[in-house]
């Protein structure tokens, strides 16, 4: 539970969502009654707006002593992020198990020489079958994870609730293509069965891709276009999607 008056650290809490329900209430009244300290929040909202909207198309602006500090700490933090995207990029393309002759640039095209979302499907077998690399992002909560999502993918679709599957959102990865950002969302039963959610941007000639789904081995994939992205769910074959 916050305090009052609220520190910087709780209003950029709030600012990017990652306040309960509870602490978000409470600085919602607060802010009502003090006009100087609104002011200040609906400011760092406006430069996250304007950075998610960069972000869209990059996972980092350039470097710009100028900008205003919240854009700034929000750069720093990137700079981690986009490190550990590059590098899982690199094990999409090279770490493949079991398949060969694959090149990094094969996992970013969508012609007819690659089955679509075939990066999505790797992506599930290194993070969620083998586990390489840490989560950039884990939570609990499929509302906390649409506002990391939102983050860095403006007017995406929202993520599928699998609450009545028995899934719940349980961490998020960024990863690069040569369109932009791309990101996996990992969901987990009970049981510790899972599946992903994947968004990148379409392939070369802006390629968008109608509805529909493959076999892959064990894994199956159903796959649709939408708000200028293209998506995958992927999971075992034997769970419905």
């Amino acid at each position: 539970m916050i305090s009052l008056p609220p520190s910087d650290s709780d209003l950029h809490a709030y600012v990017d969502h990652q306040l309960s329900e509870a602490d978000r209430r409470v600085l919602d009244s607060y802010l009502a009654n003090h006009p100087q300290t609104a002011a200040q929040v609906q400011a760092w909202q406006q430069d996250a707006q304007h950075l998610r909207a960069a972000l869209g198309g990059a996972l980092l602006q350039a470097p710009n002593p100028a900008l205003e500090p919240t854009l700034i700490r929000a750069r720093h933090q990137q700079r981690g992020l986009r490190r550990l995207a590059s590098a899982a990029a690199l094990l999409v393309a090279v770490g493949v198990g079991g398949l060969s002759g694959w090149q990094a640039r094969e996992l970013t095209l969508t012609g007819n020489s690659v089955l679509p979302m075939t990066d999505a499907l790797q992506a599930y077998r290194l993070f969620a079958e083998q586990g390489i690399l840490p989560a950039d992002f884990k939570v609990q909560d499929n509302g906390a994870m649409q506002a990391w999502l939102d983050r860095y993918f403006t007017q995406a679709s929202p993520l599928p609730d699998l609450h009545d599957a028995g899934f719940k959102a349980v961490s998020g990865r960024l990863l690069s293509t040569e369109q932009g950002p791309a990101a996996m969302v990992l969901y987990q039963d009970r049981e510790g069965r899972k599946v992903s959610f994947y968004i990148r941007p379409p392939g070369p000639q802006n390629t968008l891709l109608p509805r529909g789904s493959r076999r892959d081995g064990p894994l199956q994939a159903q796959y649709w276009s939408g708000g200028g992205y293209n998506y995958a769910m992927v999971g075992p074959a034997e769970i419905p999607l």
